[in-house]
C-alpha cells in the first residue's frame, strides 16, 4: 500500500504545474508516526539556539520541540525539511492544555500555515503565521532577514523581508512552550488559521518521522539527562546528528507557574487524572539487575584444596600421569573434603567412582599398583603436586 501511495505522489510531482493544489492535497501519505498520550506535567520551555543555514535550495524549516516518549520529554532537533509536494509550507505541532493534561497536536504539511498554539519557535514561526520564505512560481524562496544564508553558495532562491522579526535565534520570551494552562500562551486562532485548519493536509513525510525516531532513541535528548538544554539542537538534514549539529546556548527561561503544576502533581498523583507522568525508563532500571558478583565469588574456593593437599608431599613419583587434566581434579576435592575434613579410605573413594572425567578414572589404578600400601595417602600427594 505504501509502494502505491509513492507511485501515485510520484506522478503527480512529474506532472508539475499541470497539476492543481487541490489535486496535490487529496493524496493521503502516512507513516506511522506515534502519538504521544496526554501528559500531566508541562513540556519544558524551549532551548535557545542558532538555526542553521539550509543545506540546498528547496528545504523548509522545521522547528525543533519536546515530544513524550511514554517516560519522559525529549528534544526532537529542529532541521530543514523537502516538504512532499511543491507550494505546502510546515505547520508545527503544539503541546495544548485540554482537560487538566497536556495534549499533543501533530504538525500538517498544507498550502497555509495554521495554528500551532502562538509557540515562539523561531526560524520564522513567531508565534503566528511564518515568515522564513515562501512559494514564487513553483521555487521556495528563502526569507534571508529570517534565515542566515550569507555564507552560504548553493542557495540562491532567496529574498529580504525586512518587516518582520529577526528570528534567526530562537527566543521565546512568553517562557512557555505550549498553549493554554498555567504558564502556557494564551493565543487563539485566528479566523485565517481556522480557515488553514479545515484544508487538506498531508501528514509529517518519512524522513520527518524517521527524526524522530532517531531522536527518541538518543538518550541525550531526553529532558532529564540534558536539563533542557540539548546538546543537539539543530541539524541541516534530518536524522543526522553528527554532521551540521548547532547546540543550544542555553535552557530556555524558566516558567514559574508550569514549574508549581508540576510539583503538585508529582506530589499528589491523583491530580494527574489517569494522564502520563514521568517515570524511569526501562534502559535505566535494568542496569542494576545486570550486575550479578556471584559467579566470581564462587572462583576463589578452588585455591582450598591446596591448603589441604600441601601436607604429604613426601610421595611424588608420579606427576607426569596427572598434569594432563590439573584443574579438574583440584575441583573434584574441593567437594569430598570441605564437609568431611578427616575422610577414611573408603568415603573418599566413593566420590571418585562417579567423576564425569575419564582421565582421571584411568589414572587412579596406576597409582594403586606401584604402592598399595599407602592408599589414602597416594591420593593427596597426587593432588598436591599439582
Amino acid at each position: 500500500m505504501r509502494i502505491l501511495r509513492f507511485l501515485l505522489l510520484l506522478l503527480v510531482i512529474v506532472a508539475g504545474p499541470t497539476a492543481s493544489r487541490a489535486d496535490f492535497l487529496n493524496i493521503d501519505i502516512s507513516f506511522d508516526l506515534f502519538s504521544p498520550p496526554p501528559v500531566a506535567v508541562a513540556p519544558p520551555p524551549l532551548p535557545v539556539y542558532v538555526v542553521p543555514a539550509p543545506v540546498a535550495e528547496g528545504y523548509i524549516w522545521a522547528p525543533g520541540y519536546w515530544r513524550w516518549d511514554g517516560y519522559d520529554y525529549f528534544w526532537v532537533p529542529g532541521t530543514w525539511i523537502q516538504p512532499p509536494i511543491v507550494g505546502v509550507l510546515w505547520t508545527p505541532g503544539y503541546w495544548g492544555w485540554n482537560d487538566g493534561a497536556f495534549a499533543w497536536h501533530e504538525g500538517y504539511w498544507g498550502p497555509h500555515v495554521g495554528f500551532y498554539g502562538g509557540v515562539n519557535y523561531g526560524g520564522g514561526y513567531s508565534s503566528t503565521g511564518f515568515t522564513g520564505g515562501s512559494w514564487n512560481g513553483g521555487r521556495y524562496v528563502v526569507n534571508r532577514s529570517v534565515v542566515n544564508v550569507t555564507n552560504v553558495t548553493n542557495v540562491t532562491n532567496v529574498t529580504n523581508v525586512t518587516n518582520v522579526t529577526n528570528n534567526t535565534t530562537n527566543t521565546n520570551n512568553t517562557n512557555a512552550s505550549f498553549n493554554g494552562g498555567p504558564g502556557g500562551t494564551a493565543a487563539q486562532p485566528t479566523p485565517l488559521q481556522q480557515r488553514a485548519a479545515q484544508e487538506k493536509h498531508i501528514p509529517p513525510t518519512q524522513a520527518q518521522v524517521q527524526h524522530t525516531k532517531a531522536a527518541a532513541n538518543n538518550p541525550a535528548l531526553k529532558a532529564s539527562a540534558n536539563q533542557g538544554k540539548p546538546a543537539i539542537a539543530a541539524t541541516t538534514k534530518p536524522g543526522d546528528f553528527t554532521h551540521g549539529v548547532v547546540a543550544a546556548k542555553a535552557a530556555g527561561p524558566k516558567n514559574p507557574a508550569a514549574e508549581q503544576h508540576d510539583a503538585a502533581v508529582k506530589k499528589n498523583p491523583a491530580l494527574a487524572k489517569g494522564a502520563a507522568l514521568p517515570k524511569a525508563h526501562p534502559t535505566a532500571a535494568a542496569k542494576p539487575a545486570a550486575v550479578a558478583p556471584s559467579s566470581p565469588k564462587s572462583a576463589p574456593a578452588a585455591v582450598k584444596p591446596e591448603a589441604v593437599s600441601s601436607e604429604p608431599k613426601t610421595a611424588a613419583p608420579k606427576p607426569a600421569a596427572h598434569e594432563e587434566n590439573p584443574a579438574k581434579p583440584a575441583q573434584q576435592e574441593v567437594v569430598a573434603h570441605p564437609k568431611n575434613p578427616q575422610p577414611s579410605a573408603e568415603k573418599e573413594a566413593k566420590p571418585a567412582a562417579p567423576t564425569a572425567h575419564p582421565a582421571e578414572a584411568k589414572e587412579e589404578p596406576a597409582a594403586r599398583k606401584e604402592g598399595e600400601e599407602p592408599k589414602e595417602d597416594e591420593d593427596h600427594p597426587a593432588n598436591s603436586e599439582k
